[in-house]
């Protein structure tokens, strides 16, 4: 899928491997995580994409402009968690996110504490749901697909989410996306 994305956005927006939310909440990982981290400079980039796979379900976590001041007008910080199935809890996430945005920030040296942390929004959309119990990689496939296609460029809190509403996409658009991806080499 990355490879399908225009060179220009590739700019300004990263993702992190689907393992490394999981594997930083492991003490033994989480210097190595945050090492891998690092080597992104997400501080340079709009987005950052953070698929969450927990408890055998996942979600897509989307940082944006973690490198502007929580002072900015135009360029506000904060983070989308996206969730196909909101009846597993999505707010149940949050004290992990935001331990792991700290850690993020303290790795790179940056000023920011727990307190300016805890004031970074954490916005949970509305997004269409899955309709079986096995579909959730499916949707976050999907959800970075169309965020990345529609990336605004100053995410704004007024009006959000102007661009995510429930019905951002149709269960048929879904099935197409996925009829058009090239199979994965083995």
């Amino acid at each position: 899928m990355w490879r399908n994305i225009s060179e220009d956005k590739r700019t300004f927006i990263t993702f992190f491997d689907c393992l490394w939310f999981n594997l930083y909440t492991k003490a033994s990982c989480k210097g190595r995580v945050l090492t891998w981290i690092k080597k992104k400079q997400i501080f340079s980039k709009k987005y950052v994409l953070v698929p969450i796979v927990r408890w055998s379900h996942w979600s897509l976590l989307i940082l944006c402009h973690l490198g502007e001041s929580l002072q900015s007008k135009l360029r506000t910080p904060c983070m989308l968690l996206l969730d196909s199935l909101e009846k597993a809890g999505p707010r149940c996430l949050e004290p992990d996110i935001r331990k792991f945005v700290l850690d993020i920030y303290k790795s790179e040296g940056r000023a920011e504490n727990k307190e300016l942390i805890s004031k970074i929004p954490l916005l949970v959309p509305k997004v269409p749901q899955q309709r079986g119990g096995e579909e959730c990689g499916n949707y976050v496939l999907y959800y970075i697909n169309l965020f990345v296609q529609g990336a605004p460029e100053n995410f704004s809190m007024d009006d959000y989410p102007y661009f995510m509403k429930q019905n951002w996409f149709s269960h048929e658009c879904l099935e197409a996306f996925f009829e058009k991806l090239e199979p994965i080499e083995m």
